[in-house]
């Protein structure tokens, strides 16, 4: 057996094996350029374009280019009319934004446990969280892998419910052919460093629907009616922010999607090669991908099976040994999300903006009385907040299937050498280097 690198063994994925993301070609070089050189930097053609050409990757009439998929998020809020006094339901296992999106609003959010299979949203579990108050349903599509929509859908239609799609991490991913963005009455996406699409920065809210169009964009820039390449009156219609983006970041949002198919097709190559590599390894679970659904793999996501493994301590203390002996090999892993969002303090506290509110001012009051957050109501989430931990950069291009496959092979290394590991140990020596 192979000694694990963690003890002084050989390292499977030196550094530099795994090429950064996302790549830059003269594409990339020569559009940012002719962007700089345009005098056009706050808000130019190239965003107006981006949003033109992201609509029609994704099928909807509308798109706004924002400066951050919070942003975008927030405006999907908005387009659906939620205000105070209103709930909106949502995952209990995402990023933060996901929720604080409705207390931007001054709405109360309504957290609903995960399928564990899935990571998204129990579909099942949706309409016991259903009031009176209801306006919304906030559906995840967490990781790549879209919510289940024909439940959704449903659900929605019989209680009269706005859809909106947080697909900030799902470009390219579909539910039985259609596109991510597509599947709910408006959407959001992000374009940070780490999503399949890359600009740096930036986001995008799209729709089908003009009137929800028309009230995103009064958010979008300043509560006014007209963009700034437009005859401006300088006058605010309603409250307003500036979620504006830049035309350099929309010139390089422009070059990569270009290349989303190429970028596309690598991923699906990659996850494939470590999929068969990982299947079959005693006390791991890997990510699924149902029939009918096609996963973006924006994070490759692993949990552990502790009870498989005969470990009977705190699932997590043996998930970070594990972790630490797959990040000794280089194979580029680490935890997503450390906490479910019942257990975050805004939400806990009650107090997003000070005196208790939303939950507490008049408005909203009735509709955040009883909203319980304790964590408990949330096993399944809890359960893989303890035990996952994913990868997002390995899978991307410039990276092969021989760098999936070496990937594969760290585990299948680490796996084979679990009784290197001490998990207490390295928790007590982890702990005291804080």
């Amino acid at each position: 057996m192979a000694k694990l690198a963690i003890n002084g063994g050989k390292m499977l994925l030196p550094e530099g094996t795994i090429k950064p993301w996302p790549p830059i070609d003269d594409t990339d070089r020569k559009m940012v350029m002719a962007s700089l050189e345009g005098n056009k930097h706050a808000f130019g053609p190239n965003c107006k374009l981006f949003a033109e050409e992201f609509a029609a990757y994704t099928g909807n009439k509308y798109a706004i280019f924002t400066n951050s998929g919070t942003a975008a998020l927030h405006m999907c809020v908005v387009a659906a009319g939620v205000s105070a006094g209103d709930q909106v339901i949502v995952t209990s296992y995402s990023w933060s934004s996901s929720a604080t999106c409705i207390l931007h609003h001054n709405a109360v959010p309504v957290f609903v446990d995960i399928n564990f299979d899935t990571i998204n949203m129990d579909e099942d579990k949706i309409e016991a969280a259903i009031t009176p108050r209801t306006k919304a349903i906030i559906a995840v599509n967490l990781h790549g892998l879209t919510c289940n929509f024909d439940k959704l859908r449903a659900i929605a239609k019989k209680h009269k419910l706005v859809l909106i799609e947080d697909s900030c991490q799902a470009h390219g991913a579909k539910f039985k052919g259609v596109n991510a963005g597509k599947l709910g009455d408006c959407a959001a996406f992000s374009f940070n460093q780490n999503k399949c699409l890359c600009s740096g920065e930036g986001g995008m809210f799209v729709t089908d629907n003009e009137e929800m169009y028309q009230a995103a964009a009064r958010l979008w820039s300043f509560g006014e009616s007209s963009t700034p390449m437009e005859s401006r009156d300088y006058h605010s219609y309603a409250l307003g922010w500036m979620y504006r983006g830049s035309d350099i970041v929309a010139a390089f949002g422009r070059a990569q999607l270009a290349k989303m198919p190429q970028y596309f097709t690598t991923l699906q190559e990659n996850a494939a090669v470590l999929t068969g590599k990982l299947k079959g390894i005693k006390g791991l679970i890997v990510p699924i991908q149902p029939e009918g659904y096609l996963h973006n793999w924006y994070n490759y996501t692993n949990r552990i099976d502790a009870k498989a493994l005969g470990w009977t301590g705190a699932p997590n203390i043996l998930r970070d040994a594990i972790m630490a002996a797959l990040k000794a090999e280089g194979a580029g892993v680490g935890i997503w999300q450390s906490y479910i969002l019942p257990n975050m303090t805004v939400f806990r506290a009650k107090n997003a903006y000070g005196g208790g509110c939303p939950w507490s001012c008049p408005l909203s009051q009735a509709a955040g009385e009883a909203v319980d957050y304790n964590p408990a109501l949330f096993p399944m989430a809890q359960k893989h907040c303890d035990t996952h931990f994913g990868m997002t950069m390995p899978l991307r291009a410039p990276n092969g299937p021989e760098v999936a496959a070496l990937v594969g092979d760290a585990f299948q290394k680490v796996f084979d050498n679990l009784n290197e590991l001490d998990p207490e140990a390295m928790a007590i020596a982890a702990a005291q280097k804080k």
